[in-house]
């Protein structure tokens, strides 16, 4: 095998794998660099992939209990085998990770197993079952992601008190699922085991869940959840968490002060956020600055503090998402190649995927008024969408903010069904420049969910059709 490279990516999740495949579409000589023995880092493994398998299932499992009957549909009693379900769900994955090892196959990457560490500008050192051996690169891509954001006096053991990993693994229903934090993760582990028959208590800090999203979907969201029998506590910190004869047990006191008290449960699922990893990559040994967040500084072109070493995905500047390292890793390859790469940071849309979803693109409302920026607003309900209405899902609504003297959408926010594929139509027209009318005159098939984005953007001009 070659130890000279042109491109070493250290990291073989979506951003490393993807800026690996690139830069050998590119015809560049490339190694990926995993220290698991699949591919696919977090998202394929134990986030995005499994989760959504277990989110679709529950959804199915909810519907035909309650759901079904509304339309003369008798199934009689339903029932789920957990075990089973996890299973599915781990083929599922292993089909994604063989996915990945095709691509590297047929793209002529090598793949490197071991952790690596650079030991000098130009060189990766990967320690594996073999022992060492060093790479050399042209260029090396830094795609390492992230990990689990640990909180003081909560000690994680993936069995009582558990990340998001153990809770893609659990093999029973627990009576009372405890998940300190409101965020995309924390509600969607919540949604399953909610329609799986469980107790489900959320503790947030702030004072409202999905603090990064738009204000008014988040209030509504809080609604629509706790209309689910979420039990949603806000303004809350967590002090402590500890397991239990029976379970395990948080302690939490009002954020702002105030008495303590203890919430008691089976399982606690310690769901914050995530931080970059970076550790044992010897950055600080050849000079790749960090940020204050200890995510690695780069410029515009993803390039860090020393020339041949470029960053991107979730050790970097920007939101934690699978398809924002995508983009980058397939951009940064493709600066490398010498070509113009270019995101646009504001049309990359963001997805919890509960059920209704929520989706989101661009600016907030809070964003826009703290920026002083003149807005206009069209919003629509499902209610009044007629395909909404021939799935018994009118629940949420869709709202686009546009400038309101050119009229450029700014923003878009959506929490209904099928709203992660909805808000793609308005990422796409976001990144042409679209005005809110060039969505208003596009023609809409009918009957379609989408057609609420239609009407959302007419609704900027104070002229929607169906409300």
């Amino acid at each position: 095998m070659a130890d000279s490279f042109d491109v070493v990516v250290i990291g073989g999740g979506p951003g490393g794998y993807i800026a690996a495949i690139r830069a050998a579409q590119l015809g560049m000589t490339v190694a990926c660099v995993e220290k698991e023995k699949t591919l696919g880092g977090t998202c394929t493994n134990v986030g995005c992939i499994p989760s959504k398998a277990l989110l679709h299932a529950s959804h199915m499992y909810e519907e035909a209990q309650t759901g079904f009957a509304g339309f003369g549909i008798s199934t009689g009693k339903v029932s789920i085998d957990v075990a089973k379900l996890i299973a599915a769900k781990a083929d599922i994955v292993s089909g994604n990770v063989k996915g990945i090892d095709f691509l590297f196959k047929k793209n002529k990457i090598e793949r490197v197993l071991g952790k690596g560490r650079i030991a000098a500008a130009g060189k990766v050192a990967v320690t594996g079952e073999g022992g060492e051996r060093m790479l050399d690169a042209k260029n090396i891509i830094i795609a390492t992601g992230s990990e689990v954001m640990p909180l003081a006096g909560v000690e994680v053991d993936e069995k009582r008190i558990v990340t998001s990993t153990g809770a893609l693994d659990m093999t029973k229903v627990p009576k009372h699922l405890i998940v300190i934090g409101g965020g995309y993760i924390g509600l969607e582990m919540g949604m399953v085991w909610r329609r799986l028959g469980a107790e489900v208590t959320v503790v947030e800090y702030l004072d409202s869940i999905l603090p990064n999203m738009d204000g008014e979907i988040a209030k509504t969201m809080d609604r629509l959840l706790r209309k689910k029998g979420f039990k949603i506590r806000t303004g809350l910190k967590v002090t402590g968490a500890k397991t239990t004869k029976s379970g395990a047990a948080i302690t939490v006191e009002p954020a702002k002060g105030g008495d303590a008290e203890t919430i008691e449960g089976d399982i606690v699922l310690l769901s914050i956020g995530r931080r970059p990893y970076t550790a044992g990559l010897g950055l600080e040994d050849v000079g790749v600055k960090l940020d204050e967040r200890g995510r690695i500084e780069i410029d515009d072109h993803f390039r860090t503090s020393v020339p041949g070493i470029y960053a991107i995905g979730d050790c970097v500047r920007g939101a934690m998402l699978a398809h924002k390292a995508e983009d980058e890793g397939g951009v940064c390859a493709e600066i490398i190649a010498g070509q113009a790469g270019h995101i646009d940071y504001d049309a990359i849309p963001a997805v919890v995927y509960t059920w209704p979803e929520a989706a989101t693109v661009g600016k907030t409302e809070e964003e826009l008024k703290k920026a002083g920026v003149a807005y206009k607003v069209g919003k629509f309900p499902f209610s009044a969408n007629g395909r909404a209405r021939t799935m018994h899902e009118g629940d949420g609504f869709v709202k686009i903010l546009a400038d309101a003297k050119t009229d450029r959408v700014l923003g878009c926010h959506i929490i209904g069904p099928d709203a992660g594929t909805m808000i793609a139509e308005v990422a796409l027209g976001m990144e042409f420049g679209a005005a809110a009318e060039d969505i208003a005159r596009t023609c809409h098939a009918h009957p379609t969910l989408n057609e609420a984005v239609r009407e959302a953007a007419l609704a900027v001009d104070g002229r929607a059709l169906n409300m």
